[in-house]
């Protein structure tokens, strides 16, 4: 019987504690808006740094993440003037056979032309990116095909004017018609589509993948632009854990074979796929570590409001302690009372935050095109530590309401 009625107590005590936060609805919201924003806060920026990590990889993926790529370095300034030529011209086809046969981390090799040029159709101009490469090249790339074919060593070797497309460029010359079959015309020459890429998005720096023609190397070195070196090397490792390795013997290989004088910068750039990663994924971990300080500050806030309004709570219900403790309820149940009406705050400001961060996340994603993932344990882990932080700072006023004789409290409350 004892155990019955202090259920029934619990039970009264809960139901008037829901009723008198119900009462004071801003007052409420108020004390529970600090954790609100904390726990909305740590899903949105977990969200976006888990997006931002797979996006990473995406593009990473589609570029390749075990190459490595050599560029032509900027030629230097005659008397202050830029040449005709912008980048050195020591690149040349030999240097990728080269790295393959001389180096055992490298499994594959290819030559790049890298131009911007001026593409038509009908009557219609569109400016995109020109690369020249081989086939093994399309292979390192990922440039695979969606419709239509992809060049061969055939192709390169008999200088056939063929081309592909990146998706951006077919939709862009071609929106009313298939672009496989169709003819252009790169300056005087004309070029058959013979496919259309498959899309690859955007690379870290943010440069689209699908907005290019590739063509054979040999067609464009000799029929479209006349020229002998190159402008980049795309060097595939054995695997992506020994692109260091790689790299010390492609800086090796290609200043034996392109001397330069001492203390002349080198005539070409490398850039470590690897690299690129860690310089990446470091801005990210910079982003997640401010996490843990915004959920700090806002839950501190959180909890000083939840202590105010149960401290205000206890001076309000002085007269109902009293006839409780009065009509026989213990100090225990007091204790309970409050620590629960305060579990109650910190449970309603994680559940608010918990929805009001998802319901941003999807905004974000929607409205904004972010890409986002959002971390469920995040969320659960924001809820739950919202109601541990409740019941932590209830347990002040909570033994404050407690200690409370009931004759004092009577007497006080008249």
């Amino acid at each position: 019987m004892g155990i019955l009625a202090r259920r029934r107590n619990f039970a009264r005590g809960l139901l008037l504690s829901v009723q008198i936060l119900a009462a004071h609805r801003l007052r409420t919201f108020l004390s529970i808006s600090g954790l609100l924003i904390g726990v909305a806060a740590v899903i949105v920026m977990v969200a976006i740094g888990k997006g931002a990590d797979r996006r990473l990889l995406e593009q990473l993926q589609a570029m390749g993440t075990d190459i490595i790529i050599v560029n032509a370095a900027p030629a230097a300034r005659v008397a202050g003037r830029p040449r005709q030529v912008p980048v050195h011209t020591e690149l040349r086809a030999g240097d990728a056979e080269a790295i393959v046969a001389e180096s055992p981390f490298a499994i594959a090799s290819a030559p790049v032309i890298n131009r911007s040029v001026v593409l038509r159709y009908e009557g219609v101009n569109r400016t995109t990116g020109l690369s020249a490469t081989t086939a093994e090249g399309l292979r390192i790339r990922n440039i695979r095909a969606r419709s239509g074919r992809l060049f061969d060593d055939v192709d390169d070797a008999e200088r056939r004017s063929v081309a592909v497309l990146g998706p951006v460029a077919a939709n862009g010359l071609f929106p009313a018609v298939d672009p496989v079959g169709q003819e252009l015309r790169l300056g005087n020459l004309r070029l058959d589509v013979i496919g259309v890429a498959e899309p690859r998005g955007r690379d870290p720096l943010g440069n689209d993948l699908d907005d290019f023609i590739v063509v054979p190397l040999q067609t464009a070195m000799r029929r479209i632009l006349n020229i002998s070196y190159l402008h980049a090397l795309h060097v595939q490792a054995k695997s992506s854990a020994q692109l260091e390795a790689l790299e010390r013997d492609v800086r090796d290989i290609l200043r034996r074979r392109h001397p330069v004088r001492s203390g002349i910068p080198d005539s070409f750039v490398i850039l470590n796929q690897a690299m690129l990663l860690q310089s990446e994924r470091e801005a990210t971990a910079a982003l997640n570590r401010l996490i843990p300080a915004v959920a700090g500050i806002a839950t501190l806030l959180g909890a000083v409001g939840i202590l105010t309004v149960m401290l205000m709570s206890v001076r309000q219900r002085t007269r109902e302690i009293g006839l409780r403790r009065a009509l026989g309820a213990s100090k225990k149940d007091i204790r309970i009372q409050f620590m629960v009406e305060s579990a109650m705050l910190g449970g309603a400001g994680g559940a608010a935050g918990v929805l009001v961060g998802l319901a941003g996340s999807w905004a974000a994603a929607y409205f904004g095109g972010w890409d986002l993932i959002v971390s469920w344990n995040a969320a659960l882990l924001g809820f739950v530590f919202s109601m541990i932080l409740g019941v932590a700072v209830g347990s002040i006023p909570a033994a404050r309401a407690a200690n409370l004789e009931p004759i004092e409290a009577l007497r006080a409350s008249w």
